[in-house]
């Protein structure tokens, strides 16, 4: 018999300084049995990062077709195409023939390294891609936090995130490994 996901529902409020973006969002989120807490939990930030009443959730990793979270305009297309982790250099590549922006939210302080600089020259080209990278010890933190019923309020102010939630507190600041072209970039 198959493992079924396990759902998590949490309530995320963005306070975006940077943006001046102020929403409230319900979550609802399918935690895939092979998904670890950390993974989760990212996801999570990364939709924080980018937040907007168009971004969604995909359908997880069981999925090779969607990403982690992406955002369509009104005709369908793909505006956003965010993934999460180190994935195969085709499917970014495949993401930025799709999308008007693509977004790679890379973690693991050993792996994400050795895996940019691996591929790192080869994604230079796609000009409307940003990389990012996590430290390891925010995604643990966050990874303490997980639990169904969160209210999670984060604050973005200067390249940095700051979540509280169940007494607890994290910063995050991404580092920037490759930024995209602010003419490919739209508005969120």
């Amino acid at each position: 018999m198959a493992l079924k996901s396990t759902i998590f529902k949490l309530d995320l409020n963005v306070a975006d300084l940077d943006r001046q973006y102020y929403a409230d969002f319900p979550l609802t989120l399918a935690r895939h049995p092979s998904e670890t807490d950390e993974r989760m939990m990212l996801r999570v930030l990364a939709f924080a990062l980018n937040a907007s009443e168009s971004l969604e959730f995909g359908r997880g990793i069981s999925t090779d077709d969607e990403p982690d979270l992406w955002q369509k305009d009104l005709t369908g297309s793909i505006e956003t195409w965010i993934e999460l982790g180190t994935p195969d250099p085709d499917r970014l590549r495949k993401a930025c023939s799709r999308s008007r922006r693509v977004i790679l939210y890379a973690y693991g302080d050993r792996a994400a390294p050795v895996w940019w600089q691996k591929h790192g020259p080869s994604l230079e080209r796609f000009k409307h891609l940003e990389v990012w990278q996590i430290p390891d010890a925010a995604a643990r933190a966050l990874a303490a936090m997980a639990r169904s019923g969160l209210e999670l309020q984060c604050t973005l102010s200067g390249g940095e995130a700051w979540l509280n939630g169940a007494g607890e507190s994290v910063t995050v600041r991404p580092q920037v490994l490759k930024e995209g072209t602010q003419a490919a970039i739209t508005t969120r």
